[in-house]
């Protein structure tokens, strides 16, 4: 006998226990998203029998209907509506059921291949909350779209090179004293997110006694002397400078070994990664194929710009005057590459709503460039991760770290457990 029937026989028993009514004719509703609780039952016909006010009325009722079905773990009364709440247990035993006896999907996919990219992380820092929410949402959209007949390729985007990357190295180059993970002891994507922090620490100095002397903030922040440095670096990374590239190869490896470990403890894995270290440079063809079409126009200083004033956007740069590219640049190669490996029918890019803008214009230059995977780009878009005190930022320390979290979870879980004797 189903749960509902169930609870429709003791509401029958409850009415004649409690009222002397015999002939009633049970049904529910499902409960209103705004109380708490899974079935209401409407006590109002039942008032002329009890003698009371609704409330008093479903409250009889329901303290009936809690002792004589376990399944029952709570009830409210709101004016004459009788909400019953269910158990945890109860849903896991039907998720059990269903289970066992198999759940029937309609394949809705039908074999269509869906590109998922999420994590995405940066090899400046160690993995943190937020990546923890992005992973979880990743991995679950991977796994309903499978379970719905898609042919699902899971990736990641590893974010290996770029301005931020340098901001490390500069740190490393300069206070490092050769220090490693072994060294220190230090996981490897710690220590190299030890001296993002270091960087941003040193250069808050800087910009600020720019800023003493009479200098604008914002040209401060051009004109300090380390973010010359890193551009410097990024330069020289992009000319393919030997001893760059070997620091830069090093600090990396460190990075991945840390991530791995993380990744494994969380349970995510990936069926393709790539690399924008890879990537850039096809971007920047990409850029050039832009130039030749119309599409992109070169501005007095060289830089390379997209109109979408049209589509009510604004322009959008795609390429420095220096010639280097920008988050844009790979991604539109990114894509490209997406689309020569897998030929996806849709590719879903699992990011946090502040770069929604980003997304939108990343669809409008693949539009513009005439790329037949255009309208399959999806943006997973979703609310960012604070903490009370405002926005987590990596530079200046202030992360909830994965690491730190998951050993604290384990912890928690550890000690409850060992508190309620179920160690074996």
């Amino acid at each position: 006998m189903e749960l509902v029937d169930i609870l429709a026989d003791k509401i029958k028993a409850a009415l004649a226990h409690l009222y002397n009514v015999t002939d009633a004719k049970i049904s529910f509703e499902k409960t209103n998203t705004n109380f708490a609780g899974d079935y209401t039952f409407v006590v109002f016909p039942y008032v002329r029998f009890s003698k009371k006010g609704p409330e008093a009325t479903g409250e009889e009722i329901g303290a009936f209907i809690q002792n004589e079905v376990p399944e029952i773990t709570g009830f409210n009364v709101v004016k004459g509506f009788l909400n019953l709440e269910l158990s945890d247990n109860y849903w896991l035993k039907v998720a059990q059921k269903r289970a066992t006896n198999g759940i029937t999907i309609p394949n809705i996919g039908e074999e269509k291949k869906v590109v998922v990219e999420y994590s995405s992380p940066n090899t400046n820092k160690p993995l943190h909350l937020g990546h923890v929410r992005n992973n979880v949402l990743g991995l679950a959209m991977c796994e309903i779209l499978a379970a719905n007949g898609y042919v699902v390729i899971k990736n990641n985007l590893v974010n290996d090179r770029g301005i931020h990357i340098c901001k490390s190295m500069i740190a490393w180059q300069k206070w490092g004293n050769g220090e490693t993970p072994e060294s220190s002891g230090i996981k490897g994507d710690h220590l190299v997110g030890k001296y993002y922090v270091e960087f941003d620490k040193h250069y808050r100095v800087e910009v600020q006694a720019l800023v003493e002397k009479g200098m604008a903030e914002e040209t401060a922040k051009n004109e300090a002397s380390l973010m010359q440095e890193t551009r410097q670096m990024l330069q020289k990374w992009e000319d393919g400078d030997d001893e760059i590239l070997a620091l830069w190869k090093k600090m990396n490896a460190w990075v991945y070994a840390g991530f791995d470990v993380t990744y494994k403890r969380l349970g995510v894995s990936f069926d393709k990664i790539y690399y924008e270290s890879n990537t850039y440079l096809l971007g920047k063809a990409m850029v050039q194929e832009g130039l030749a079409s119309g599409a992109f126009y070169q501005k007095e200083d060289n830089s390379v710009w997209v109109d979408l004033t049209t589509d009510g956007l604004d322009e959008k740069i795609v390429q420095r005057s220096d010639g280097t590219s920008v988050y844009i640049t790979q991604d539109i190669g990114t894509a490209d590459l997406k689309y020569q490996d897998f030929k996806m029918d849709k590719f879903i890019y699992v990011v946090g709503n502040e770069q929604d803008y980003h997304f939108k214009v990343l669809q409008l230059i693949l539009k513009k460039l005439n790329k037949p995977y255009a309208d399959g780009l999806f943006h997973l878009s979703y609310g960012m991760v604070d903490l009370p005190e405002g926005k987590m930022k990596s530079r200046e320390g202030t992360v909830v770290d994965a690491d730190e979290l998951m050993e604290e979870v384990v912890s928690t879980a550890q000690k409850q457990t060992e508190e309620l004797g179920k160690t074996e």
